[in-house]
């Protein structure tokens, strides 16, 4: 049976059943104002795509939010007031309610808004068809820019002109990518008239953030196959723009090697495999991420064996080292070294400190620990604790 996209269910979107969303909408539409979903919650739902946040869309201005929510024994919080949303908490679940808005002025990173009752206002400022949807609280889907086709098809497509929508926000260039990544249909391509305006604005991508332009990367390289996107961010230059000396050949690689092994993406290995100058300081990575990038980089470029990796640092590190080294040889994954990987994992060093002393004591302690180690992995985990003890010190 054909599925019909003017209309949500609950089995579609459980948002729509839940007490705390329902409880919300109850409240603004008690003061006599109109209130939607909106936006990535009713395209997933549409897609059969998992939803992460579920926001809303509505006609009263952020005063009458905040009234009518606090009127209804709800908690507003005035989160972007300036920008007109307030996230109203609702049986401890946080909704962002944001007032229809129209765009007065932009320069790229920000924009000066006006509030609207028009619907069609709140969409044309919006970036992609597939995200000007939206759904009433019984579930009916409105469409006021006709964006269904898009995302029947799996086209990503600007609203109304590409290159101004870019211009007005230029991190609309990586969400666009993104978003073809997630939700595109490879085997369509990208909009030739929306690279041209990708291409054209490149000197805009300098104006964002490295938290921005991060969260992006991240995004993307998590998508399952994001092979199509990236090599159109490399044809038309956003990928050296972001990154120096990116290049897309070993991700690809990765990709298919992932699929070999099954194994889910990691964006981390794919980041290493990208290449490029100080990508952690350009991406503006957290403490965490930057040490699990220097630690893939090394284990894959710097000679530690795949096996010692994985018992220092564990599987995840060890695998995209791996798959990292696989795509370096152009060589697929094997099977078989997976099941080493994740064998040695689960090795304990059976020889300790204790063992060696007091025949070795200080520095000579910690060399003598450090080469029964290094044989032990070197015999595949083989070496029983009384076999290491009895072996010659080099």
């Amino acid at each position: 049976m054909d599925r019909d996209y003017s209309k949500l269910s609950a089995d579609d979107a459980p948002w729509l059943a839940e007490p705390s969303a329902r409880a919300v909408c109850k409240a603004i539409a008690a003061g006599g104002h109109d209130i939607f979903y909106v936006g990535g919650c009713v395209r997933n739902a549409l897609l059969g795509a998992p939803v992460s946040d579920v926001d809303m869309a509505t006609s009263a201005t952020p005063d009458e939010v905040t009234a009518l929510a606090q009127a209804a024994g709800l908690k507003p919080i005035p989160t972007g007031i300036d920008h007109g949303t307030i996230t109203v908490v609702s049986a401890g679940t946080p909704y962002e309610v944001t007032t229809f808005r129209r765009d007065v002025a932009t320069d790229g990173r920000r924009a000066v808004v006006a509030f609207s009752k028009d619907i069609a206002d709140d969409a044309r400022r919006r970036d992609f068809t597939m995200n000007a949807l939206y759904a009433t609280a019984s579930g009916e889907v409105i469409d006021p820019l006709g964006g269904i086709p898009d995302l029947i098809a799996r086209r990503v497509v600007f609203i109304e002109d590409a290159a101004q929508r870019i211009r007005e926000d230029y991190l609309r260039t990586l969400r666009y990518f993104r978003f073809h990544a997630w939700y595109g249909d490879p085997s369509e391509g990208l909009n030739a008239d929306a690279l041209a305006a990708v291409s054209a604005n490149l000197d805009g991508l300098e104006t964002l953030s490295a938290e921005r332009v991060g969260t992006e990367m991240r995004k993307l390289l998590s998508a399952d196959d994001p092979s199509t996107a990236l090599g159109a961010m490399a044809q038309t230059g956003v990928l050296q723009a972001l990154i120096t000396g990116a290049d897309i050949r070993f991700v690809l690689m990765m990709v298919h090697g992932e699929n070999v092994i099954g194994t889910r993406p990691d964006w981390v290995g794919r980041l290493v495999a990208l290449g490029g100058e100080d990508v952690p300081t350009r991406l503006r990575l957290s403490r965490a991420e930057t040490r699990k990038y220097d630690l893939v980089k090394s284990a894959a470029y710097d000679g530690m064996s795949l096996l010692e990796t994985s018992f220092e640092h564990g599987t995840e590190i060890a695998t995209q080292a791996y798959l990292l080294q696989s795509a370096l040889s152009e060589t697929p994954p094997q099977a078989e070294m997976m099941a080493r990987i994740t064998h040695a994992a689960e090795q304990k060093f059976p020889v300790t400190a204790a063992d060696l002393m007091p025949e070795f004591q200080g520095p000579a302690l910690g060399t003598r620990l450090a080469d029964l180690k290094a044989a032990w992995i070197a015999s595949g985990f083989a070496l029983t604790k009384s076999q290491l003890l009895i072996l010659p010190a080099p």
